[in-house]
């Protein structure tokens, strides 16, 4: 179940060649896990464009395991932020290369060619923006916020 812009994109590409859109994928709720930069948004619309989407989850990649998020739990680090396998593959590619000095829209489009996904994805910038999300005294990544507290928190105010 492919929602928001990853099913309008899905579609438009149908109709609208893919080398004729120009997709701003959004970077706000980027975040640095286990040492790699994680870009869900710019990963569901690549994953959904390369057709390898999870359908039923609605993220990630399908067929993807879990025995390195497994491993890490058993290594006491925690995994309330559910990486696959191959999902995780793509972060330490994403993650080489802008330790060797590609901006992440060069990232993404090395990867949507890897992917042999053939539209123009690039971020809303190429500078880190992330979305804090404060709750009274408690401020967290939006990830946080989202994934591993479940939107439960109040917000009292929205930082970028």
């Amino acid at each position: 179940m492919v929602v928001g812009a990853a099913k309008l994109l899905r579609g438009l590409v149908k109709v609208v060649s893919p080398r004729d859109l120009v997709i701003v994928g959004n970077i706000g709720d980027d975040i640095e896990l286990y040492g790699l930069h994680i870009s869900p948004d710019l990963d569901i619309i690549m994953y959904t464009l390369a057709g390898s989407v999870d359908e039923a989850k609605g993220w990630g990649i399908a067929g993807d395991t879990f025995h390195c998020l497994e491993m890490l739990g058993r290594l006491g680090f925690e995994t309330w932020f559910k990486l696959g396998d191959r999902d995780l593959a793509i972060h330490i590619v994403r993650t080489k290369m802008l330790r060797e000095g590609c901006t992440l829209s060069q990232a993404t489009a090395k990867l949507c060619k890897m992917l042999g996904v053939d539209v123009n994805l690039i971020p809303a910038s190429d500078d880190p923006v992330r979305t804090k999300v404060q709750s009274g005294q408690l401020l967290l990544d939006f990830q946080e916020y989202f994934v591993k507290r479940g939107a439960m928190d109040t917000v009292t105010s929205v930082f970028f």
